[in-house]
């Protein structure tokens, strides 16, 4: 995962967030700030995920292009 991504696009990135988790609040998101191992540790938190599965839903949310990034997708 590229670290620099989420830090660097978050202020972009953190409507299409709340979209993607839709149990993150604000607070959550407020709390992560683009760091990429506190963003683990939330989802971990609040989806009950081992470290693997968020890191893989994190590079997963990631490598989505920005233009379809808007909401979570069917699963």
């Amino acid at each position: 995962m590229n670290k620099d991504i989420l830090k660097g696009k978050w202020n972009q990135l953190k409507s299409d967030i709340r979209g993607w988790w839709t149990d993150l609040t604000d607070d959550d998101v407020q709390r992560i700030q683009g760091d990429t191992e506190k963003f683990i540790r939330v989802l971990q938190e609040k989806y009950g995920y081992g470290r693997e599965k968020a890191e893989q839903e994190l590079n997963e949310f990631l490598n989505i292009p920005d233009n379809q990034r808007h909401r979570r997708r069917a699963s």
